[in-house]
């Protein structure tokens, strides 16, 4: 039966597969947390208490990369490259959505508005983030090699989503909600194509490594398709809604240390 459980399954029991998904998934972790890093040092003075925040949320991003090189040295296994077609991080950049690297490399402070567009990229990645972390969480809250590691950054996932609801909140309150609002459909749309092209490459790839059939790879990509028509008719809209998230001042704390998986 094909299903999101079986896929994954089928992934962790490869090595060659799940050195590409964790690969992946670290790439992706380490380089959101550069960004944030950068984020928190260049924020403007009137935003200077969002600081701690924003490296808190960079500190969660660094630990999520470190666990997915733990679980491959727990495996006796080694990072791979990241196939550029796969890099939704790098991807996202080159659609403009979020600062641009060449801002966060510069040493001049950050304006409101770069601050406000910082929380509107973060709004809509870590809804993603958020939703397909629920997703394993859901199948293998309980796994022996990956439960912890599952639980711990699902639960980082929810916190850095609250917090960007929390602050855009807080920004619309000022007189921003115009400026939010449109930026948040930008990113949504963009992200979704680029969710996409990723999801469709990383399909390619890990078909390749386990041999799947023509049939079975034309059945994941009809459904990827599929996925996407449906964001872009409406699915996009659950990414730029604004809700006081249940938890408040998510990232009001350090980090927590990452679990031990190697």
């Amino acid at each position: 039966m094909l299903s999101a459980r079986s896929l994954f399954q089928e992934i962790l029991d490869d090595d060659e597969a799940f050195r590409l998904f964790c690969s992946i998934a670290a790439s992706g972790e380490s380089q959101g947390g550069w960004e944030n890093a950068r984020v928190a040092a260049l924020v403007p003075e009137s935003e200077l208490a969002l600081a701690p925040k924003i490296t808190r949320h960079g500190a969660d991003e660094d630990k999520h990369g470190r666990i997915f090189h733990a679980l491959l040295k727990k495996r006796g296994l080694e990072p791979v490259a990241v196939p550029p077609e796969t890099d939704y991080t790098m991807l996202l950049e080159r659609q403009g959505i979020g600062l641009a690297h060449e801002k966060l490399k510069a040493d001049a402070p950050l304006t409101e508005r770069d601050i406000i567009t910082y929380l509107a990229h973060s709004r809509v990645t870590e809804q993603r983030a958020a939703e397909q972390m629920a997703m394993l969480l859901k199948y293998f809250a309980d796994h022996p090699e990956l439960g912890r590691a599952v639980r711990m950054i699902s639960a980082d996932e929810d916190n850095h989503l609250a917090y960007s609801h929390e602050e855009l909140l807080r920004f619309a309150a000022a007189g921003h909600r115009r400026y939010i609002q449109r930026t948040l459909r930008e990113c949504a749309l963009a992200e979704i194509r680029v969710h996409r092209d990723v999801s469709l490459a990383v399909m390619d790839r890990m078909g390749r490594l386990l041999g799947w059939p023509r049939t079975r790879s034309a059945v994941l990509a009809a459904g990827i398709h599929a996925m996407y028509a449906y964001e872009r008719l409406a699915g996009w809209h659950r990414m730029v809604t604004l809700r006081a998230p249940e938890r408040r001042d998510a990232l009001g704390g350090p980090a927590a240390a990452a679990p031990e998986v190697a």
